[in-house]
This record gives structure tokens, sequence and C-alpha cells, in this order.
């Protein structure tokens, strides 16, 4: 009987490429090592100038990649592809990049899994997806459900969970938007009760206006504040989801939750790639746009589970021994 897989995920510090490696891995079943890198000053380096090498790695890292080599690589992001595509010319592994690894290379992967919305790789080692791999399970969402229940019981529903985000780099959520986001949570709760819980992008001034449009009853979980975050627990129990369009993990993982979602995403507010994922969520019935209070506009039923990193199992179960 030959030995199973061995699987090495490469985590370095982008914790949303890692958190997306893992739940790849997660899905998969099977044992997995993770090998944190780390970079040095050389690994601003574009991956046409380190190519299949360590060049950028720094020296702790190096010293976890060593024997017994793995036969299968996950890792994500353009930085960890000249580290993956080293570790091939080691050993021959299979590779498995999540998003484009950027010019050069792009053959000595075994699969490259890369989001629809993301638009412009193609090739016959690339595997389109809707959205991006996640960690969040129904098991996950069934634990957390259960710690939480009772702590909400006291509040009238429908529960609608309100998971927000905030500024980006490109785009602010200001304290106007974040008011019109309240308002409009507090209507599709219609009499029910608004669970909220914040982020670290949600600023100070857009979470008091947001605040201050949601009345009583209610539940507040504010990412500053610290303490436990009732994330998971929310996606496990509302029974209905408005999650705003900044960040693709949070739109993603809202639609791994067996509620109907509803995306808070205002003309001109998200950028092209944004948009693109909202439009793809729309068209597969994984969610629907938030109305304005007292606008129609059709309301989001229940979908099953959206779960890339499943989806992406599969395809490597297929190029697996």
């Amino acid at each position: 009987m030959s030995q199973p897989a061995t699987i090495w995920v490469l985590a370095d510090d982008r914790a949303g490429n890692v958190g997306q490696c893992l739940g790849v891995a997660e899905a998969l079943g099977r044992p997995f090592v993770v090998k944190a890198i780390g970079y040095d000053r050389w690994g601003r380096l574009p991956n046409l100038l380190r190519r299949a090498s360590l060049l950028g790695v720094d020296g702790a890292s190096r010293a976890g990649l060593v024997p017994p080599w793995p036969d299968l690589v996950i890792a994500a992001g353009r930085r960890t592809a000249p580290v993956a595509r080293w570790i091939k010319r080691q050993c021959g592994a299979r590779l498995v990049q999540i998003m484009d690894p950027g010019p050069g290379g792009r053959a000595d992967f075994a699969l490259i899994a890369v989001p629809r919305h993301d638009g412009g790789t193609c090739g016959d080692n690339v595997f389109a997806v809707t959205g991006a791999p996640h960690r969040v399970t129904d098991a996950k969402l069934a634990e957390a459900a259960a710690l939480w229940r009772d702590r909400f019981a006291a509040l009238p529903r429908p529960w609608v969970a309100a998971i927000v985000g905030g500024d980006t780099r490109k785009r602010p959520f200001t304290a106007p938007m974040a008011a019109d986001l309240g308002r409009r949570c507090t209507a599709l709760a219609a009499g029910g009760s608004v669970l909220v819980t914040t982020s670290r992008r949600t600023s100070a001034a857009a979470e008091q206006a947001l605040l201050q449009a949601i009345p009583e009853p209610r539940f507040v979980h504010r990412w500053a504040a610290g303490g436990d975050n009732p994330y998971f627990a929310l996606l496990g129990l509302a029974d209905a989801i408005v999650v705003t369009g900044d960040s693709v993990s949070m739109a993603c993982e809202a639609c791994a939750a067996p509620a109907p979602v509803y995306l808070y995403a205002p003309d001109g507010w998200v950028v092209n790639k944004h948009a693109r994922l909202h439009a793809e969520l729309y068209a597969q019935g994984f969610a629907r746009p938030l109305p304005a209070v007292g606008e129609g506009g059709g309301e989001a039923t229940a979908h099953p589970p959206l779960n890339a990193a499943a989806a992406v199992a599969a395809a490597i179960e297929r190029i697996l021994p």
C-alpha cells in the first residue's frame, strides 16, 4: 500500500492568503505541515528576478525547508511562488497555488486556483472558482452557534447579523454610509434584532454613526473593545446576514452560511474586482444587494454553502497519486 501524500502549506505574512491555504488543506482532510515563510529585504524583488529560488527568504525560514520533502505544496500569492518552485526543484513535488503566481514559471504549477473575479489568468493548469477559499464549515458554525445561542435568546427574532468592514486603501467607509447601513439593517430586521460585529478597519466615526442608527434591542461586538468575537456564531445563528462589500473574504464566508445574504456596496464604493465578485454572487443566487429603506428589490433566499476550498480540494484529489 502506498504511503499517504506529505503536504506542506507555505504560510507567509499575508494572513488572508494563509487562511485560504489552510481552508484548502483542511478541506482535503489529510495531514499537513505548516511551513512559516518570512522575508528579508530581497523579498520585495519581482518574481522574474527571484525565479525558482529562496532569494528573499530569511534564514529561519530556510532552516525549515529541509527533507523529508513533501509530495504536495499549497501556497497563495505571488511572493510564495518562487519558494514553491524551489521546493519542486529539490523533490519534484506537485505545486498548488491559490491566486495567480505572476509571470514566469506558471507551468511549474500542477494547479493554479484563481477566483473568477480576478480574471486574466488562463491555461490548462488554471482552475477557476467562485469567490475565495476560506475555513468556514458547517461544523465550525454549529460549534460557535452552540456557544452563543443562549446569549442572544432574549432578543426578538428575526436576527439580522451585520458584518461590518470599513476603510480600504482606495475607498473610505464614511460615517454617512455607516448610518445608511444601520438604517437598512434595522428596516430588514422589521421588529427583530440587529446583531453587529465590527472589524479592525471600522473607524470610530463610522462605528458611532452605525450604532446611532440601530435601536435597541440589539447586540453589539466592537472589534476595538476586544473580547470574544461572535463572528462565526452570527453566521451560524442569523436569520439573515448583511455584510459590507469591501472584503472578499467576509462576503465569501457569509455566503458559506445557510441564511440569506445581503451585500452593502453603494455605487462607486468598491473596486472593480469586488464589484465583479458581487455580480457573480448575485447571478448564482448566493446573495442579493441590500435594499434601501422602503425600497423593494427582492428578498435574498437560502442557498447551498459557498465553499471554494472544497472545490479546490476536489481538484487536488484528482492530481494526487
